[in-house]
Protein backbone atom coordinates (compact mmCIF):
# COMPACT_ATOMS: atom_id res chain seq x y z
CA UNK A 1 0.00 0.00 0.00
CA UNK A 2 1.67 3.39 -1.25
CA UNK A 3 1.87 6.29 1.29
CA UNK A 4 -1.22 8.07 -0.84
CA UNK A 5 -3.34 5.05 -0.29
CA UNK A 6 -2.58 4.68 3.34
CA UNK A 7 -5.56 5.83 5.49
CA UNK A 8 -4.79 8.37 8.02
CA UNK A 9 -6.21 10.57 10.77
CA UNK A 10 -7.06 14.21 12.12
CA UNK A 11 -7.41 14.50 15.48
CA UNK A 12 -8.56 17.84 16.97
CA UNK A 13 -11.51 19.78 19.05
CA UNK A 14 -14.64 20.62 18.34
CA UNK A 15 -16.58 23.82 19.01
CA UNK A 16 -18.33 22.03 21.75
CA UNK A 17 -14.70 21.12 23.20
CA UNK A 18 -15.10 17.79 22.52
CA UNK A 19 -12.20 15.79 20.33
CA UNK A 20 -12.97 15.10 16.72
CA UNK A 21 -11.39 12.62 14.33
CA UNK A 22 -11.00 12.57 11.01
CA UNK A 23 -10.53 9.46 9.31
CA UNK A 24 -9.86 9.19 5.44
CA UNK A 25 -7.82 7.55 2.51
CA UNK A 26 -5.96 10.28 1.49
CA UNK A 27 -5.60 11.67 -2.05
CA UNK A 28 -6.80 8.69 -3.32
CA UNK A 29 -10.48 9.55 -2.97
CA UNK A 30 -11.63 7.14 -0.86
CA UNK A 31 -14.65 8.44 1.92
CA UNK A 32 -13.52 10.06 4.81
CA UNK A 33 -15.02 9.46 8.22
CA UNK A 34 -15.95 12.72 10.49
CA UNK A 35 -16.30 11.31 14.25
CA UNK A 36 -16.98 13.53 17.34
CA UNK A 37 -19.37 13.67 20.68
CA UNK A 38 -22.70 11.77 19.13
CA UNK A 39 -21.62 12.48 15.49
CA UNK A 40 -20.42 10.32 13.00
CA UNK A 41 -20.57 11.27 9.31
CA UNK A 42 -18.85 9.51 5.59
CA UNK A 43 -17.93 11.93 3.18
CA UNK A 44 -16.74 10.70 -0.25
CA UNK A 45 -15.01 13.93 -1.49
CA UNK A 46 -15.72 13.66 -5.48
CA UNK A 47 -19.93 13.58 -4.77
CA UNK A 48 -19.02 16.82 -2.33
CA UNK A 49 -17.16 18.50 -5.10
CA UNK A 50 -19.26 17.86 -7.48
CA UNK A 51 -22.62 19.28 -5.28
CA UNK A 52 -20.24 22.02 -4.68
CA UNK A 53 -20.02 22.87 -8.26
CA UNK A 54 -23.16 21.86 -9.65
CA UNK A 55 -24.55 24.64 -6.12
CA UNK A 56 -22.60 27.60 -7.81
CA UNK A 57 -23.82 26.97 -11.28
CA UNK A 58 -27.10 26.90 -10.49
CA UNK A 59 -26.49 30.19 -8.21
CA UNK A 60 -24.52 32.02 -11.11
CA UNK A 61 -27.34 30.84 -13.84
CA UNK A 62 -30.00 32.31 -11.21
CA UNK A 63 -27.45 35.50 -10.90
CA UNK A 64 -27.86 35.65 -14.73
CA UNK A 65 -31.42 35.44 -14.93
CA UNK A 66 -31.69 38.57 -12.26
CA UNK A 67 -29.47 40.64 -14.24
CA UNK A 68 -31.40 39.68 -18.02
CA UNK A 69 -31.83 42.24 -20.81
CA UNK A 70 -29.45 44.86 -19.30
CA UNK A 71 -32.58 46.56 -17.68
CA UNK A 72 -31.18 46.72 -14.18
CA UNK A 73 -27.31 46.88 -14.79
CA UNK A 74 -25.14 44.52 -12.36
CA UNK A 75 -24.15 47.00 -10.07
CA UNK A 76 -27.60 47.91 -9.02
CA UNK A 77 -28.64 44.15 -8.67
CA UNK A 78 -25.93 44.06 -5.88
CA UNK A 79 -27.47 47.26 -4.54
CA UNK A 80 -31.10 46.01 -4.49
CA UNK A 81 -30.28 42.61 -3.03
CA UNK A 82 -27.82 44.37 -0.36
CA UNK A 83 -30.82 47.47 0.53
CA UNK A 84 -28.63 50.07 -1.02
CA UNK A 85 -29.70 50.48 -4.50
CA UNK A 86 -32.89 53.00 -5.99
CA UNK A 87 -36.51 52.20 -5.99
CA UNK A 88 -36.86 50.89 -8.88
CA UNK A 89 -34.00 48.50 -9.08
CA UNK A 90 -35.20 47.25 -5.80
CA UNK A 91 -39.09 46.63 -7.06
CA UNK A 92 -37.67 45.05 -10.31
CA UNK A 93 -35.05 43.06 -8.68
CA UNK A 94 -36.98 42.08 -5.13
CA UNK A 95 -40.20 41.68 -6.07
CA UNK A 96 -40.45 40.75 -9.88
CA UNK A 97 -37.31 38.48 -10.83
CA UNK A 98 -35.47 37.41 -7.29
CA UNK A 99 -39.45 34.89 -6.21
CA UNK A 100 -39.01 33.49 -9.56
CA UNK A 101 -35.18 32.60 -9.27
CA UNK A 102 -35.24 31.52 -5.57
CA UNK A 103 -38.66 29.50 -6.16
CA UNK A 104 -36.80 27.93 -9.42
CA UNK A 105 -33.63 26.88 -7.29
CA UNK A 106 -35.82 25.31 -4.69
CA UNK A 107 -38.40 23.20 -6.88
CA UNK A 108 -35.50 22.13 -8.88
CA UNK A 109 -33.62 21.37 -5.50
CA UNK A 110 -36.92 19.60 -4.52
CA UNK A 111 -37.22 17.83 -7.83
CA UNK A 112 -34.02 16.59 -7.99
CA UNK A 113 -34.03 14.90 -4.47
CA UNK A 114 -37.48 13.23 -5.05
CA UNK A 115 -36.53 11.88 -8.45
CA UNK A 116 -33.47 10.45 -6.29
CA UNK A 117 -35.29 8.83 -3.38
CA UNK A 118 -38.14 7.15 -5.71
CA UNK A 119 -35.11 5.96 -8.23
CA UNK A 120 -33.33 4.23 -5.45
CA UNK A 121 -36.68 2.92 -4.04
CA UNK A 122 -37.57 1.30 -7.59
CA UNK A 123 -34.29 0.10 -8.34
CA UNK A 124 -35.31 1.38 -11.79
CA UNK A 125 -33.65 4.42 -13.50
CA UNK A 126 -37.29 5.42 -14.79
CA UNK A 127 -38.68 5.40 -11.25
CA UNK A 128 -39.06 9.23 -11.17
CA UNK A 129 -42.08 11.27 -9.69
CA UNK A 130 -43.55 12.12 -13.21
CA UNK A 131 -43.15 8.72 -14.79
CA UNK A 132 -45.02 6.71 -11.94
CA UNK A 133 -47.73 9.01 -11.27
CA UNK A 134 -46.62 10.82 -8.13
CA UNK A 135 -46.79 14.39 -9.86
CA UNK A 136 -50.76 13.60 -11.56
CA UNK A 137 -51.51 12.87 -8.26
CA UNK A 138 -50.14 15.38 -6.50
CA UNK A 139 -51.36 18.03 -9.39
CA UNK A 140 -55.17 15.98 -9.13
CA UNK A 141 -55.20 17.27 -5.47
CA UNK A 142 -53.96 20.58 -6.00
CA UNK A 143 -56.33 21.36 -8.91
CA UNK A 144 -59.56 20.20 -6.62
CA UNK A 145 -58.45 22.86 -3.89
CA UNK A 146 -57.64 25.16 -7.03
CA UNK A 147 -60.98 25.17 -8.61
CA UNK A 148 -63.04 24.16 -5.84
CA UNK A 149 -61.12 25.30 -2.80
CA UNK A 150 -59.21 27.93 -1.14
CA UNK A 151 -55.87 28.33 -2.98
CA UNK A 152 -54.15 28.97 0.28
CA UNK A 153 -54.44 25.08 1.38
CA UNK A 154 -52.48 24.03 -2.85
CA UNK A 155 -50.04 22.45 -0.81
CA UNK A 156 -52.00 20.29 1.47
CA UNK A 157 -54.21 19.39 -1.43
CA UNK A 158 -50.59 18.51 -3.72
CA UNK A 159 -49.91 16.10 -0.48
CA UNK A 160 -52.93 14.89 0.05
CA UNK A 161 -53.20 13.87 -4.01
CA UNK A 162 -49.56 12.12 -4.08
CA UNK A 163 -49.70 9.99 -0.93
CA UNK A 164 -53.29 8.65 -2.07
CA UNK A 165 -51.31 7.96 -5.60
CA UNK A 166 -48.70 6.46 -3.57
CA UNK A 167 -51.44 4.39 -1.86
CA UNK A 168 -52.98 3.22 -4.92
CA UNK A 169 -49.38 2.34 -6.89
CA UNK A 170 -48.50 0.47 -3.65
CA UNK A 171 -51.29 -1.68 -4.14
CA UNK A 172 -51.34 -2.57 -7.21
CA UNK A 173 -47.56 -3.09 -6.84
CA UNK A 174 -47.59 -5.30 -3.81
CA UNK A 175 -46.18 -8.47 -5.39
CA UNK A 176 -43.35 -6.18 -6.46
CA UNK A 177 -42.15 -4.79 -3.13
CA UNK A 178 -42.28 -1.50 -4.26
CA UNK A 179 -39.61 -2.67 -6.62
CA UNK A 180 -38.72 -3.15 -10.79
CA UNK A 181 -40.88 -2.96 -13.35
CA UNK A 182 -44.16 -3.95 -11.71
CA UNK A 183 -44.17 -0.56 -9.79
CA UNK A 184 -43.20 1.62 -13.15
CA UNK A 185 -46.46 -0.19 -14.86
CA UNK A 186 -48.68 0.53 -12.01
CA UNK A 187 -47.74 4.30 -12.03
CA UNK A 188 -47.60 4.60 -15.58
CA UNK A 189 -51.48 3.30 -15.67
CA UNK A 190 -52.44 5.41 -12.41
CA UNK A 191 -50.78 8.45 -13.97
CA UNK A 192 -52.81 7.99 -17.24
CA UNK A 193 -55.73 7.81 -15.58
CA UNK A 194 -55.43 10.59 -13.16
CA UNK A 195 -54.18 12.90 -16.33
CA UNK A 196 -57.84 11.78 -17.52
CA UNK A 197 -59.33 13.10 -14.49
CA UNK A 198 -57.23 16.61 -14.43
CA UNK A 199 -58.67 17.02 -18.24
CA UNK A 200 -61.99 16.09 -16.54
CA UNK A 201 -61.83 18.50 -13.92
CA UNK A 202 -60.62 21.55 -16.54
CA UNK A 203 -63.63 20.99 -18.75
CA UNK A 204 -66.02 21.67 -15.87
CA UNK A 205 -64.03 24.75 -14.16
CA UNK A 206 -64.96 28.54 -15.46
CA UNK A 207 -63.09 29.72 -18.61
CA UNK A 208 -60.65 31.53 -16.68
CA UNK A 209 -59.72 29.18 -13.72
CA UNK A 210 -59.41 26.83 -16.14
CA UNK A 211 -57.07 28.81 -18.91
CA UNK A 212 -54.85 29.43 -15.51
CA UNK A 213 -55.11 25.87 -14.17
CA UNK A 214 -53.92 24.78 -17.85
CA UNK A 215 -50.63 27.07 -17.54
CA UNK A 216 -50.47 25.40 -14.34
CA UNK A 217 -50.36 22.12 -15.35
CA UNK A 218 -47.60 22.60 -17.42
CA UNK A 219 -45.10 24.05 -14.98
CA UNK A 220 -45.03 27.94 -14.69
CA UNK A 221 -42.76 29.70 -12.59
CA UNK A 222 -44.52 33.05 -14.15
CA UNK A 223 -46.70 33.74 -11.34
CA UNK A 224 -44.27 33.14 -8.49
CA UNK A 225 -44.11 35.38 -5.28
CA UNK A 226 -42.08 36.34 -2.42
CA UNK A 227 -44.99 34.75 0.26
CA UNK A 228 -44.60 30.88 -1.91
CA UNK A 229 -40.72 31.27 -1.39
CA UNK A 230 -40.06 30.64 2.40
CA UNK A 231 -42.91 28.08 2.54
CA UNK A 232 -41.28 26.03 0.27
CA UNK A 233 -37.53 26.64 1.14
CA UNK A 234 -38.79 25.71 4.43
CA UNK A 235 -40.08 21.99 3.45
CA UNK A 236 -37.61 21.34 1.06
CA UNK A 237 -34.81 21.92 4.00
CA UNK A 238 -37.56 20.29 6.63
CA UNK A 239 -37.43 16.96 4.08
CA UNK A 240 -33.79 16.76 3.20
CA UNK A 241 -32.94 16.78 6.43
CA UNK A 242 -35.06 14.12 7.32
CA UNK A 243 -34.24 12.31 4.57
CA UNK A 244 -30.44 11.81 5.47
CA UNK A 245 -30.49 9.38 7.71
CA UNK A 246 -33.00 7.66 6.14
CA UNK A 247 -30.30 7.21 2.86
CA UNK A 248 -27.89 5.27 4.49
CA UNK A 249 -30.46 2.67 5.60
CA UNK A 250 -32.37 2.75 1.85
CA UNK A 251 -28.78 2.18 -0.08
CA UNK A 252 -28.07 -1.04 2.57
CA UNK A 253 -31.56 -2.20 1.13
CA UNK A 254 -29.14 -3.23 -2.13
CA UNK A 255 -27.71 -6.02 -0.45
CA UNK A 256 -31.54 -7.33 0.22
CA UNK A 257 -33.95 -7.37 2.74
CA UNK A 258 -32.52 -10.34 4.86
CA UNK A 259 -28.82 -8.79 4.70
CA UNK A 260 -30.25 -5.48 5.86
CA UNK A 261 -31.94 -6.66 8.85
CA UNK A 262 -29.14 -8.55 9.74
CA UNK A 263 -27.75 -5.14 10.17
CA UNK A 264 -30.83 -3.98 12.17
CA UNK A 265 -32.78 -2.01 9.33
CA UNK A 266 -36.37 -2.71 9.19
CA UNK A 267 -37.16 -2.69 5.29
CA UNK A 268 -40.97 -2.17 5.00
CA UNK A 269 -40.01 0.98 7.47
CA UNK A 270 -37.53 2.29 5.75
CA UNK A 271 -39.39 2.36 2.75
CA UNK A 272 -42.73 3.92 3.56
CA UNK A 273 -40.43 6.46 5.62
CA UNK A 274 -38.58 7.02 1.97
CA UNK A 275 -41.97 7.24 0.26
CA UNK A 276 -43.47 9.62 2.48
CA UNK A 277 -40.52 12.19 2.60
CA UNK A 278 -40.24 11.72 -1.57
CA UNK A 279 -44.04 12.31 -1.33
CA UNK A 280 -43.50 15.33 0.12
CA UNK A 281 -40.70 16.81 -2.03
CA UNK A 282 -43.06 15.80 -5.19
CA UNK A 283 -45.74 18.23 -3.10
CA UNK A 284 -43.48 21.03 -2.39
CA UNK A 285 -42.43 21.14 -6.14
CA UNK A 286 -46.01 20.48 -7.63
CA UNK A 287 -47.57 23.17 -5.40
CA UNK A 288 -45.09 26.07 -5.82
CA UNK A 289 -44.86 25.84 -9.72
CA UNK A 290 -47.11 22.92 -11.15
CA UNK A 291 -46.14 19.33 -12.12
CA UNK A 292 -42.61 20.19 -14.46
CA UNK A 293 -41.49 16.97 -16.04
CA UNK A 294 -38.40 15.33 -16.16
CA UNK A 295 -36.21 17.07 -13.79
CA UNK A 296 -36.58 14.72 -11.78
CA UNK A 297 -36.50 11.85 -14.03
CA UNK A 298 -32.81 13.26 -15.38
CA UNK A 299 -31.26 15.05 -12.42
CA UNK A 300 -30.23 12.19 -10.38
CA UNK A 301 -28.92 10.24 -13.55
CA UNK A 302 -26.93 13.22 -14.66
CA UNK A 303 -25.47 13.86 -10.80
CA UNK A 304 -24.69 10.13 -10.85
CA UNK A 305 -22.76 10.20 -14.02
CA UNK A 306 -20.84 13.52 -12.94
CA UNK A 307 -20.12 11.93 -9.17
CA UNK A 308 -19.32 8.66 -10.30
CA UNK A 309 -20.66 7.70 -6.83
CA UNK A 310 -23.32 4.89 -5.44
CA UNK A 311 -26.27 4.52 -3.83
CA UNK A 312 -28.94 7.37 -3.92
CA UNK A 313 -27.05 10.85 -4.32
CA UNK A 314 -29.45 12.97 -2.59
CA UNK A 315 -27.62 15.73 -2.37
CA UNK A 316 -25.72 15.97 -5.83
CA UNK A 317 -29.37 15.21 -7.28
CA UNK A 318 -30.91 17.86 -5.81
CA UNK A 319 -28.06 20.22 -6.65
CA UNK A 320 -28.38 19.15 -10.14
CA UNK A 321 -31.99 19.47 -9.92
CA UNK A 322 -31.89 23.16 -8.94
CA UNK A 323 -29.49 23.76 -11.64
CA UNK A 324 -31.40 21.83 -14.70
CA UNK A 325 -34.40 24.01 -13.76
CA UNK A 326 -33.01 27.41 -13.63
CA UNK A 327 -31.18 26.97 -16.68
CA UNK A 328 -34.55 26.30 -18.53
CA UNK A 329 -36.81 28.79 -16.59
CA UNK A 330 -33.54 31.20 -18.14
CA UNK A 331 -33.92 29.32 -21.62
CA UNK A 332 -37.75 29.89 -21.35
CA UNK A 333 -37.59 33.78 -20.49
CA UNK A 334 -34.59 34.51 -22.88
CA UNK A 335 -36.50 33.01 -26.28
CA UNK A 336 -38.42 35.07 -28.86
CA UNK A 337 -41.49 33.89 -28.43
CA UNK A 338 -44.70 35.41 -28.75
CA UNK A 339 -45.72 35.65 -24.97
CA UNK A 340 -44.16 33.97 -21.83
CA UNK A 341 -43.16 30.60 -22.22
CA UNK A 342 -43.57 28.25 -19.27
CA UNK A 343 -40.43 26.52 -17.99
CA UNK A 344 -42.31 23.00 -18.08
CA UNK A 345 -42.21 23.41 -21.99
CA UNK A 346 -38.46 23.33 -22.01
CA UNK A 347 -37.91 21.18 -19.46
CA UNK A 348 -40.27 18.59 -21.33
CA UNK A 349 -37.97 19.40 -24.94
CA UNK A 350 -34.70 18.57 -23.06
CA UNK A 351 -36.31 15.82 -20.81
CA UNK A 352 -36.82 14.18 -24.89
CA UNK A 353 -33.48 15.22 -25.86
CA UNK A 354 -32.13 12.92 -23.19
CA UNK A 355 -34.45 10.12 -23.39
CA UNK A 356 -33.05 10.35 -27.35
CA UNK A 357 -29.39 10.29 -26.24
CA UNK A 358 -30.29 7.46 -23.57
CA UNK A 359 -31.87 4.95 -26.39
CA UNK A 360 -28.68 5.91 -28.95
CA UNK A 361 -26.01 4.99 -26.72
CA UNK A 362 -28.67 1.75 -25.80
CA UNK A 363 -28.09 1.10 -29.40
CA UNK A 364 -24.48 1.52 -29.40
CA UNK A 365 -23.95 -0.86 -26.78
Amino acid sequence: MSVLEKPEAVEGRGVSGGPVAVRGRGLSGGPVAVRGRGLSLRVRPRPLAVTLLLTLLAAGTGALALTRDGLVPPAEVLGALFGAGSEQAAFVVLELRLPRVALGLTVGAALGAAGALFQQLSRNPLGSPDIVGFNSGAATGALLVLLHGDPAYVAAGAAGGGLATAVIVQLLARRGSFRGNRLILAGIAVGSLLASVNAYLLTRAALDHAQSAQLWLIGSLGSAERHQVMPALLGLGALLLAALPAVRRLDLLEMGDEAAGGLGVDAARTRVFVLLIAVGLSAVAVSAAGPIVFVALCAPQLARRLSRGTGTGLLPAAAMGALLLSASDLVAISLPTAGPLPVGVVTGALGGVYLAWLLGRGRRR
